[in-house]
């Protein structure tokens, strides 16, 4: 047997465990891959029902949105029509005292100078007998 011989051998078994490493980390990483692939599955199948209900929750929320616009938009028209009427009260009380003012006024000043009239004629007259 020569050492080309031998070498050749020695370079024949390396080769085979090389292989033989090699099948066996191939099958380990294709059993990590089977975990990862099935974690993924997993988490996919987890993730499905929190996608439905945040899906929901989204409805939700966007319906209850509506609802309270509405019922803002409801209370603001409210509001309005309380504010119109208020508005509408003041100043029919603004035009009832402005109408009963003047005639007011010019009744007492009218018995104002009756009654100073009065009291002049009193005195007068007094003075007089």
């Amino acid at each position: 047997m020569e050492a080309t011989s031998v070498f050749l051998i020695l370079l024949l078994i390396s080769a085979s465990m090389l292989c033989i490493a090699l099948i066996v980390y191939i099958g380990r990483i294709a059993k990590s891959i089977n975990k990862i692939e099935k974690k993924i599955s997993d988490l996919t199948t987890e993730l499905n029902p929190l996608i439905n209900s945040a899906r929901d929750l989204s409805d939700k929320l966007s319906t209850l949105t509506d609802e309270i616009n509405s019922q803002i938009y409801i209370s603001k028209k409210v509001v309005d029509n309380v504010k119109d009427s208020v508005d509408k009260i003041i100043s029919f009380e603004e035009n009832i005292r402005r109408g009963l003012e003047e005639p007011v006024m010019g009744l007492l000043k009218n018995l104002s100078a009756i009654f100073n009239g009065v009291n002049s004629f009193w005195s007068t007259y007094k003075n007089q007998h």
